[in-house]
């Protein structure tokens, strides 16, 4: 039955929605090949992505430039458009074609209902391309899942830290956060 399926190239798919088959304000991503409709932003997903914005900016200064659920080129069949990648500075702010693995430093995907997919479909693809770096920020259970090691069977090692816990992306050693500070505040706080 797989053997029957077609894969989608990155270039078919732009080529849709040029075409227009893909509206334009239809959230959907390019994984392995398949198009996949990207989960509902609610309150909680739309706050962790906001302040784990405003940390990096804090943390990285101008040493990496941060986008915001825009696409980054694994391959030829992934397109995805994580939550949030750092990515290599480019003199053309990526005017001329969007980021691929090897200019990507970490990847941040923001889960409240999509954890499955991000910590299986997209780790793989992820893994396979090499992306060193991919934290999962789950805001249901107020926990980081830092996956690292990648492998094309994807990643080797996956670390689950708490919101007391710190961390820092691999390629920014001195960029030490607290996890608590990229979730959404409780209303203890």
């Amino acid at each position: 039955m797989l053997a029957d399926l077609r894969l989608i190239t990155v270039q078919e798919y732009h080529r849709m929605a040029e075409a227009g088959i893909l509206d334009a304000d239809e959230r959907v991503e390019l994984i392995d090949g398949y198009i996949l409709k990207m989960a509902a932003k609610g309150t909680a997903h739309a706050s962790a992505v906001t302040r784990t914005e405003q940390l990096l900016r804090q943390l990285l200064g101008n040493r990496a430039l941060l986008r915001f659920q825009d696409p980054i080129r694994l391959n030829n069949y992934s397109e995805p458009e994580p939550d949030i990648a750092v990515v290599q500075i480019d003199p053309l702010d990526y005017a001329d074609h969007h980021p691929t693995a090897s200019e990507v430093y970490l990847v941040i995907e923001v889960a409240d209902s999509s954890f499955q997919k991000g910590c299986g479909l997209k780790a793989k693809a992820y893994a396979r391309s090499h992306i060193a770096d991919y934290w999962v920020l789950d805001v249901a259970e107020r926990k980081l899942h830092v996956f690292r090691s990648p492998s094309q069977d994807g990643y080797q090692t996956e670390t689950v830290l708490r919101e007391d816990a710190t961390i820092s992306p691999l390629q920014f050693p001195n960029a030490i956060a607290i996890i608590r500070d990229l979730l959404p505040k409780l209303r203890a706080e």
